[in-house]
């Protein structure tokens, strides 16, 4: 599709790879880049920077209710929707369990609080694709066809060391989204998933700094990107129109490389696990490994906080 003269949705577009992907859309010439964002103040600092094009909205991806009215209100305004970026992530930092430290109430049984964390994740990085695309697909069809990318993660392709949530509803979110693509192509619907690995945005940059070993991982996997690198995979893709948005290359290659041995593969990850460590307390008394696996040898995942967070 034409990037150029195109109506555009963007959500988690207050910050990271959100935003760089609405700046690069105006950029390209879109008629109209619309910021949606829990944090509205952000989204419209952003937009404060795009011009005329540009608009901010406050949007919680997990209300189907909000999600149907961004769209009603955007259809309103220009007639169509060509690209719906379907973009919020948080990472979670839990495995089978969370600690107590991590709950806004100590008090609580550790297996409430991890619960929790697992229906946000599923939330957020599944059930909120789900919305948007019920919500947009009709209007799409209408007009002839469209376009859905739904951010995932090399997690969605590969596994997350120390976020079991985040690797699991990641891999529903790359599922999710090659059932769209064949499912709607035949009437003029295009998708693409994109699987980067380590971005330079609050999500990775804010577990790092508070020493998440998950995100360490993320950053030893390979370079750390730029948002601007990413705009470019995405803007590539879009145009040709590329299912699998890979803005690391080398995620192609461990993935080839899982397929092909995934016994070899889980040994290697068992052992990454082990020595990166994690907070999950199932398993022996003391021990802080867990199986949770990422990437190959050369690692890929995501990050791991107690703080959730959009892009």
């Amino acid at each position: 599709m034409r990037i150029a003269g195109a109506v555009i949705v963007v959500t988690g577009a207050g910050s990271g790879i959100g935003a760089g992907l609405a700046r690069r859309f105006v950029a390209e010439g879109a008629h109209a880049v619309v910021l949606a964002d829990r944090d509205l103040a952000a989204a419209q600092a952003v937009t404060a920077q795009l011009g005329s094009r540009a608009a901010a909205a406050g949007l919680d991806v997990t209300d189907e209710a909000a999600v149907a009215g961004l769209v009603a209100g955007v259809l309103a305004e220009h007639g169509r929707i060509d690209l719906f970026c379907s973009n919020a992530g948080l990472a979670t930092g839990t495995g089978l369990a969370a600690d107590a430290g991590r709950t806004s109430d100590p008090a609580r049984e550790v297996g409430t609080a991890a619960d929790d964390a697992w229906q946000r994740a599923w939330e957020v990085h599944v059930m909120a694709h789900v919305y948007a695309a019920r919500a947009v697909l009709p209007a799409m069809i209408a007009a002839g066809g469209g376009y859905l990318l739904n951010t995932a993660s090399a997690a969605g392709l590969l596994s997350a060391p120390g976020d079991a949530p985040y690797t699991a509803s990641k891999h529903a979110a790359v599922g999710l989204a090659e059932w769209l693509a064949y499912s709607y192509r035949d009437r003029g619907i295009r998708v693409s998933v994109l699987c980067p690995m380590g971005v330079d945005t609050p999500l990775l940059m804010d577990g790092l700094a508070a020493g998440s070993p998950a995100a360490a991982a993320v950053a030893a996997s390979g370079p750390v990107i730029g948002v601007e690198q990413v705009a470019d995979a995405v803007v590539e893709a879009v145009t040709n129109e590329t299912f699998l948005v890979l803005p690391h290359p080398r995620v192609g290659k461990f993935w080839a490389t899982k397929a092909a041995d995934v016994e070899g593969w889980l040994v290697g990850m068992a052992k990454l696990a082990g020595q990166i460590g994690t907070a999950d307390q199932i398993g022996t008394a003391g021990q802080t490994g867990t199986a949770d696996q990422t990437g190959t040898a050369d690692q890929t995942g995501t990050t791991a906080g107690a703080k959730q967070k959009e892009r």
